[in-house]
């Protein structure tokens, strides 16, 4: 419950109109840490998980996401 607090304390001093829980932002710190190369291990640790598989939920996500990236690139007919 004090987390959540501050974190809409943050989120109203940043004008941040979302409800965000300390839940959603753990959420996001993994997401983000993952898409910009930490390693699943680290932030595994980082989360305090003791299975590395409850982890590997989010590398998923990001996995996805990567896909849903490379089909944003249109499709060139090309003849040779």
């Amino acid at each position: 419950m004090t987390y959540n607090t501050e974190i809409i304390r943050w989120c109203n001093r940043a004008a941040v109109p979302k409800h965000i829980t300390f839940h959603s932002a753990r959420h996001t710190n993994a997401v983000l840490l993952l898409e910009n190369g930490a390693d699943i291990y680290t932030v595994s640790k980082r989360l305090g998980h003791r299975e590395l598989r409850t982890t590997q939920i989010y590398a998923k996500i990001v996995d996805s996401k990567m896909k849903e990236a490379a089909e944003i690139i249109p499709e060139l007919n090309i003849e040779l």
